[in-house]
């Protein structure tokens, strides 16, 4: 058995100096607070925890945006991703104009053509379609999952032209079925097709003929606002429908600008934010 060693009058001075330190310290762990992080101030959902989107509901954000995107084909010039850039800007630019509205993730597949044998854009390599059938379906899911949630007026707004007649069957549908619940569903339809982008273009004298068509002056200037490292500048040009067979792009691009972009953008935001307030009047 080892013996206890003896502690000297000095050792011991040094241990009770040391245990009155300790002591000292206590008051202020005591008045410590684990630090509490503020709720994140987006409107995507998608950057939310449940419990933030639970109290952003119960504190009055019972409208919430679907966006729908796309990934397809954009001419030589422009990446496939372009409809999701843009559709998830502008949708976050809306519900922060709408207050009290949150955004669901963009849905990145719309119906882009048969798949087999192809068609439209699916005879370009990097699209992704979706049939009308299962396009439909994935709405109504989603629709379902956030009236499930509390949210009380669910928009559907869509980047893609392929998305935009099946979105108001959908909201139709769905508006008749849950109205007696207190659950409104709409489609936002005026963000794609009465936005005002081409009157604009007249107005300001832009010498570009159909400007909206698909890969053109309109969509290449959006891209360029909101993401220039997506946009092939080299390959910007005019183009005929002929040239959409080997291109997958019409009109003239070759003098888009991310000025124009900006005001495109601001046209479309405008429109749905418009849109979506009459219709909650």
């Amino acid at each position: 058995m080892k013996s206890i060693k003896a502690v000297t009058p000095a050792e011991a001075g040094v241990y009770v100096r040391r245990f009155a330190c300790w002591l000292a310290w206590i008051p202020a762990f005591a008045g410590m607070t684990v630090p509490v992080h503020a709720a994140s101030p987006s409107v995507f959902i998608e950057d939310l925890t449940w419990m933030e989107v639970q109290q952003r509901v119960k504190d009055g954000a019972t409208t919430v945006i679907v966006p729908t995107g796309g990934t397809g084909q954009e001419g030589p010039h422009m990446v496939t991703g372009k409809h999701d850039i843009v559709m998830r800007y502008a949708a976050g630019e809306i519900a922060k104009k709408l207050g009290n509205t949150l955004v669901a993730p963009v849905l990145p597949f719309v119906p882009e053509g048969r798949i087999y044998p192809p068609e439209g854009h699916m005879q370009f390599p990097g699209t992704m379609s979706l049939s009308g059938q299962t396009f439909a379906a994935v709405l109504e899911d989603v629709a379902a999952s956030l009236k499930q949630h509390g949210f009380r007026r669910i928009c559907f707004i869509g980047d893609h032209g392929g998305a935009q007649a099946i979105q108001q069957q959908v909201a139709d549908k769905l508006d008749d079925k849950w109205h007696g619940q207190g659950v409104e569903v709409m489609q936002v339809s005026n963000y794609y097709y009465k936005n005002g982008q081409e009157a604009w273009t007249d107005s300001m004298g832009i010498k570009v003929k159909s400007p909206a068509v698909h890969g053109g002056h309109i969509e290449t200037s959006e891209l360029m606002a909101l993401s220039p490292t997506g946009v092939r500048d080299g390959l910007r040009a005019v183009r005929s429908e002929r040239d959409y067979k080997t291109t997958g792009a019409m009109g003239d691009s070759s003098q888009a600008t991310a000025a124009y972009g900006k005001k495109y953008l601001a046209l479309k935001i405008q429109a749905a934010v418009k849109q979506i307030e009459h219709d909650g009047e």
